[in-house]
């Protein structure tokens, strides 16, 4: 064990004397203070327990994509990137691993954990007062922050590095289903939003658009013409998003994968053979993202759909998802047979059971894999976290090399903390359950802790059944996500806004809109939750220090100036609130019906506010501002230089808007459009002031509440070149 000293806020803890190689934190540390020395990875010797303690009061966040609760105390938590589509309460792991959590408490601490396999958590489950690390191997490395819990993120965030931005129109709402078949389906489901007067920016390709099943191609019977079909739906601004798998289907002729055999770019079973796997295509094998050669062999294939006029991807199956291997088949036949004829009591019909469900993800498969770690032959089970890691990797540096100043669309499923500067992602396979709506509230801020800004769920819910009423709540939270996907599973009823009653139809139509409106502040929180290195979603007690913010476990702040408290159960028509300050409510309907009645003044404390399903509760922070702007059916149409500013103003209140042009990379050098709003309250009159680099900006209007709850419009038809309104 090694201490190094720590560097404003941080220390390393250094276990192991085995090889070094290039792991996940030497990249993102190149920028940074000396005081990082590269990971390392052998064979596990023994795993490394860690017990430290949890006072009564103390708040426990973080763990990234998992399941329960913002407080992870009560519960163990692996770290163990999994396809598992049944998010239920039982489970200890989800698709992402991210290692790094922060204990609330009178003096707060965070730690990460920099290792590539199994670590669990158990956040004083056994014992309620221990929070017990347990790696499982002597090779990693740890990182110990202190400050106050915003110092602790910015710290952590600021050594991960810049998070990935996606280009504006990423912001857009983004229709997706597994089953759209051919190409004329597409471009129906995009007339249908012009015809029913809803935004949308995307549709998003499953598995349907490929020739059975193999990346990188376009079945030519069902997607024929592909690079016209995909112009058309530009002509509508509509971009189309494919999906790409992790696995490589077996096939005689298949160019990608007799390219992978060739030059022994797939990861290989103990024999030194390529692996042999199945998922969608059936028997595939894993290219080897680990390898950097194969990376870059991997990126440029995505240069295919490219020039083809795609603008963006998702990648989905790289935990790596296995529904079975050769020899896991082989097993489990052969247990199979040998029940047959047999009196199966109660153990032994489990055992036949288990053996059957217990087939896929096996961690027998993944220890019989190995990676060729540019020289270094590892095995996969000791890496397991990283692999969708270096997948989204490929494709990041695939898009930099095809065109290195443009930004594009891209989401992925399995994680690993760092990959965040490649990619947003999607919480996973979730299903139309209320409990999934919920569990999407509360982890968006953990999700932000590990760096995954651009993230949302499949709104809606991707198995099940999904209700009207339950589209529509779970849309009031996600018009506030910067990924707005509605997404569904084949087999389930269709979520398609239209598909539903024309009552819901029309609330569906109003809450995508009111996203359309609030993009100004939603992009430019995102953008300035990035360069600083804060939360976008946030926990109460992010801000508020009051014992009651760290018990709420339903509420978060969103940006600088809103606090969201959205209904998640069915057939309710309102909700408990706790105000750690006076705030004011406001009910969103239709952006076209902003009006004082939408508006009430409430004092700090508890709640029970009545919200009707047609309305958004939205809280404004005293104090702050909401800019927006008349919405439009497409991202690229919106007027940003005719805005709303909204606002509770007691006194004063201010906001610093940020823009850019939302498809370059430019933003990296400093090149964007900030607007300084101000407005003070003095003798019951608001003097207003605005100073800006946007020679485009041409009206204001502020709507502005005072502390007794009275409103105020004031509008400017023409910008002043003093730049300032009175």
């Amino acid at each position: 064990m090694k201490f190094f000293q720590s560097v404003e806020g941080v220390q390393k803890i250094s276990f192991g004397e085995m090889i070094p190689t290039d792991t996940i934190l030497e990249e993102m540390f190149k920028e940074t203070e000396s005081f990082y020395i590269p990971g390392i990875i052998d064979k596990r010797t023994s795993h490394h327990i860690w017990k430290l303690n949890l006072n009564e009061g103390d708040v426990v966040y973080g763990l990234g994509q998992s399941i329960r609760g913002m407080n992870k105390r009560g519960f163990v938590y692996e770290s163990f990137c999994t396809d598992d589509p049944n998010h239920t309460p039982d489970k200890k792991s989800l698709y992402g691993a991210h290692n790094f959590f922060v204990v609330l408490s009178d003096n707060p601490w965070g730690i990460y954990i920099d290792f590539a396999g199994k670590v669990t958590f158990d956040v004083g489950f056994e014992h309620q007062d221990i929070l017990l690390i347990d790696v499982e191997g002597v090779d990693f490395d740890a990182y110990i922050f202190n400050g106050t819990y915003k110092e602790i993120i910015g710290r952590f965030r600021s050594l991960i590095g810049q998070s990935y931005v996606p280009p504006k129109w990423g912001f857009g709402y983004q229709q997706s289903r597994w089953s759209y078949v051919d190409k004329n389906e597409v471009l129906s489901i995009a007339e249908k939003f012009d015809e029913h007067d809803l935004p949308c920016d995307a549709i998003y390709l499953d598995i349907d658009y490929m020739e059975r099943f193999k990346d990188f191609t376009v079945s030519d019977d069902r997607f024929s013409d592909f690079k016209t079909f995909v112009s058309d739906l530009k002509l509508k601004d509509i971009k189309l998003i494919p999906i790409i798998d992790a696995g490589v289907k077996i096939e005689s002729g298949y160019d990608v994968y007799e390219e992978g055999v060739k030059n022994s770019y797939f990861c290989k079973d103990e024999n030194g053979k390529p692996f042999v796997a199945a998922v969608w295509p059936g028997k595939v094998h894993f290219p080897d993202f680990l390898n950097s050669r194969v990376r870059e062999w991997f990126g440029q294939k995505y240069h295919r759909l490219m020039d083809m006029g795609i603008e963006g991807f998702w990648n989905d199956m790289n935990e790596p998802a296995i529904f079975y291997s050769e020899q896991g088949l082989k097993d489990a036949i052969s247990f199979v047979s040998d029940q047959e004829g047999k009196n199966l009591d109660i153990y032994t019909f489990f055992d036949l059971k288990n053996k059957i469900m217990n087939i896929s993800n096996s961690e027998s498969d993944y220890k019989s894999m190995y990676h060729n770690y540019d020289g270094m032959k590892v095995n996969h089970y000791d890496v397991h976290n990283l692999y969708g890691y270096f997948m989204t990797r490929a494709a990041a540096e695939g898009f930099k090399s095809y065109a290195p100043e443009k930004r594009h669309l891209m989401i992925t499923r399995a994680s690993h903390i760092g990959m965040a500067k490649h990619s947003g992602i999607w919480t996973g396979d979730n299903h139309s359950w209320w409990e999934h709506l919920k569990l999407n509230i509360q982890m968006m801020p953990s999700l932000g802790m590990a760096g995954f800004l651009y993230s949302g769920a499949d709104t809606g819910g991707f198995g099940g059944e999904a209700s009207g009423e339950l589209l529509t709540r779970w849309l009031q939270f996600s018009i506030f996500t910067p990924l707005l996907r509605n997404h569904s599973a084949m087999g389930t009823r269709k979520q398609e806004p239209w598909m539903f009653e024309t009552e819901t139809l029309d609330r569906i139509r109003d809450v995508i809109k009111m996203r359309y409106a609030l993009v100004p502040y939603l992009y430019s929180e995102f953008m300035k939750a990035n360069f600083n290195h804060e939360l976008l979603f946030a926990p109460l007690s992010y801000e508020y220090d009051d014992s009651r913010s760290k018990r709420v476990e339903d509420q978060l702040l969103l940006g600088d100036s809103l606090m969201l408290a959205p209904v998640y159960e069915q057939n309710s028509r309102g909700r408990s609130v706790y105000l750690p300050e006076k705030m004011v409510l406001w009910k969103a309907t239709a952006y076209e019906h902003l009006n004082e009645n939408q508006f009430e003044l409430l004092e700090r404390g508890y709640h029970f506010v009545d919200v009707a399903l047609n309305e958004i509760p939205i809280y404004l922070k005293p104090g702050k501002l909401v800019v927006m702007t008349k919405p439009e059916n497409r991202i690229s149409t919106l007027d940003e230089s005719n805005l709303v500013v909204l606002g509770f103003v007691p006194d004063h209140a201010s906001y610093i808007l940020y823009n850019d042009d939302g498809l370059t990379k430019g933003y990296e050098s400093g090149d964007s459009l900030q607007t300084i709003f101000k407005v003070d309250r003095i003798n019951n009159k608001y003097h207003i002031s605005v100073d800006t680099n946007d020679l485009a900006l041409k009206t204001i209007t502020f709507y502005l509440i005072d502390d007794s709850g009275n409103w105020h419009v004031i509008k400017q038809n023409t910008f002043i070149n003093d730049r300032r309104y009175v």
